[in-house]
């Protein structure tokens, strides 16, 4: 009688709290667990496939920065200029017209004259001998080198004009003497100004510099 009685209360009380649990939860009838016209928050890792590509691809979209807009630019080369005075000069002039600017030094070989000589001998007493005979054919203006790596040879001019220089080469061999022509050079500084300008601008660099001898081209932007 009495395992009866236990048997009947552990029953009801089983059906009592499955019910509560069934019943008195405040989400089991499907009620918002928010306020109404607030979104629900969820996961990300409960959002569909779809949604979630579509989320990154809009966030991509969102914070990606556009490309800054520049102007369109122009580079010059100015030079060359035939100091560094001058450079400086051109370099303040321009200063307030162009947004960029560089100095640049090069060495270049110009020509210095042309050079009439005899090829150099054994030893000087040869060298001295030939000099007497140019003597004999009375052909003056001549100097007979002594040390250094043109030694023994005798030098007929320096010429700025070739003409000049071809002439007197000429006069030499047909004298009978072996002479020769060969242009000299010397290696001298360029000093070039680089600019970068606004495509649009209205740069006229000629009414800013004077020296002379200057010229412009184009050039690979820096």
């Amino acid at each position: 009688m009495f395992l009866r009685l236990l048997f009947v209360l552990l029953s009801a009380f089983n059906i009592a709290v499955g019910a509560w649990l069934l019943l008195g939860q405040p989400y089991a009838r499907g009620a918002s667990p928010t306020d109404a016209g607030v979104p629900e928050l969820r996961l990300l890792s409960e959002m569909p496939a779809s949604a979630t590509v579509a989320s990154a691809a809009d966030n991509t979209v969102a914070t990606s920065p556009a490309p800054a807009n520049s102007a369109d630019t122009r580079c010059l080369t100015l030079g060359p200029f035939a100091t560094p005075q001058d450079l400086r000069n051109a370099r303040q002039a321009l200063a307030s017209e162009v947004a960029r600017m560089r100095s640049r030094q090069e060495q270049t070989t110009q020509t210095s004259g042309w050079w009439v000589y005899l090829p150099a001998t054994g030893s000087r007493a040869q060298a001295l001998q030939l000099a007497r005979k140019l003597g004999q054919h009375n052909i003056s203006d001549y100097f007979v080198i002594s040390s250094g790596e043109h030694s023994n040879t005798i030098s007929l001019g320096l010429f700025k004009d070739p003409t000049n220089a071809r002439k007197r080469r000429d006069e030499l061999v047909a004298a009978g003497f072996a002479a020769r022509l060969v242009q000299r050079g010397e290696t001298v500084p360029e000093y070039w100004l680089d600019l970068v300008a606004a495509d649009g601008s209205r740069l006229d660099w000629r009414d800013r510099i004077r020296s002379t001898g200057v010229g412009s081209h184009s050039t690979a932007c820096f």
